[in-house]
């Protein structure tokens, strides 16, 4: 197999000319090279291409449809991307895109395709035909596909990208479920006889997330220093659980309440006691929240235990993250400086935890205002007095 390039067309448009051969003869074929701006680049284009058609992985960009592209798109970010995330992208794309767009030929493929689908979509697109889906949802769509069709461009199967002329319905913040103190309080007496007391503990009152309970060990823990360090979590996917570092990339270490000491240490000290009934001895190694044979707990298995608590208590429906909502809009509510709420939260930045917490800024500008009022009155009467 060879081949070499030519330049046809007004335009300077550059062609692929490939030789195979065929039924013992020689068969030529042409291959249109998108954006290639001088001949190096078509030459270079045109070795891929030889390339592929030798290792049979070549797919006709006219012929390839949106279903075939998105299908390899889905086995090139295997690795690229957190084994969960792998799984979201394939999900939407097989679940939701490719009903709506996969027959379409990838060239062929237009704004206006696009936004029909997510019209489509949003009247229309459960597949259990009960209504449509969420903006949201349409939304996490749009991002995948364009990333994808992004990719597109790089592998020059795409001249442009369709998908950057469409704008995803427009998405509405919901607000919050956040427990006040008492709230936080009633809740954690009334958990005490259940298996969710202590990872409600460690949502309320430290504020970290499912996956971090689970993947927090007694090693990480300093209940002498009153402290404990969130090193790793745990990334449950339909293909298992793993362990990874935290969702920031970096570790935090979390200051403990004086709660927050004698309640571990009294479960210490009875998941002791449960582990030697079997014959296990309790070792720094142990996770701190763990099923009765001393095996890790799943991460989903956290927010069932804690449904299963809201259920038999009557109490109405929350999130467990919502128990970490509840711990951040307590902090800054607090007067707790953003910075180290942030820090607490394990957020990347503090722009995040501003943003997320917006709904808590009147009040603390409110009681800041108030705080300086009183100071510069303060001030004001000590310079009206007579001196002397």
């Amino acid at each position: 197999m060879s081949g070499h390039v030519r330049q046809r067309g007004k335009k300077g448009q550059w062609y692929a000319v490939i030789d195979v051969l065929g039924a013992g003869k020689r068969i030529r074929r042409w291959h249109k090279l998108e954006n290639c701006k001088g001949k190096r680049e078509a030459e270079k284009a045109c070795e891929r291409l030889i390339a592929q058609q030798a290792e049979g992985t070549y797919v006709d960009p006219s012929r390839m449809t949106v279903a075939d592209f998105l299908e390899r798109w889905i086995e090139h970010m295997e690795g690229q991307v957190s084994p969960r995330s792998h799984e979201r992208y394939a999900e939407l794309c097989r679940k939701n895109l490719v009903p709506l767009l996969g027959g379409l030929a990838l060239t062929k493929l237009q704004p206006a395709h696009i936004s029909t689908a997510y019209a489509k979509a949003r009247a229309s697109g459960r597949r259990d035909g009960s209504g449509g889906l969420s903006a949201r949802t349409v939304t996490h769509m749009h991002r995948v596909l364009r990333e994808a069709l992004q990719q597109a461009l790089r592998w020059q199967l795409l001249a442009r990208n369709p998908a950057d002329a469409v704008r995803p319905p427009k998405v509405e913040r919901k607000q919050m479920q956040v427990l006040d103190a008492v709230g936080t309080a009633e809740m954690i007496e009334a958990a005490r006889p259940y298996s969710a007391f202590m990872p409600i503990l460690l949502g309320a009152l430290c504020g970290l997330r499912r996956g971090e309970i689970a993947a927090l060990k007694w090693r990480s823990v300093d209940l002498d220093a009153g402290q404990l360090a969130v090193v790793a979590s745990i990334e449950q996917t339909k293909a298992g659980c793993r362990e990874k570092e935290t969702k920031s990339g970096r570790d935090r270490t979390v200051a403990l309440s004086t709660t927050m000491i004698e309640e571990p240490r009294r479960h210490r000290l009875e998941q002791a006691q449960a582990l030697l009934q079997l014959g296990v001895r309790l070792t720094p190694e142990h996770c701190v929240v763990m099923q009765a044979d001393a095996t890790a707990l799943q991460p989903n298995s956290i927010g069932h235990a804690f449904a299963m608590f809201l259920k038999a208590t009557k109490r109405p429906h929350i999130r467990f993250h919502d128990l970490r909502h509840s711990h951040a809009t307590q902090m800054l509510a607090a007067g707790v400086h953003p910075k180290i709420a942030s820090e607490r939260l394990g957020h990347a930045k503090v722009g995040t935890t501003l943003d997320l917490y917006s709904h808590v800024l009147p009040g603390m500008q409110a009681d800041a205002a108030a705080r300086v009022d009183v100071a510069i009155r303060a001030a004001l009467e000590q310079h009206r007095k007579p001196k002397g």
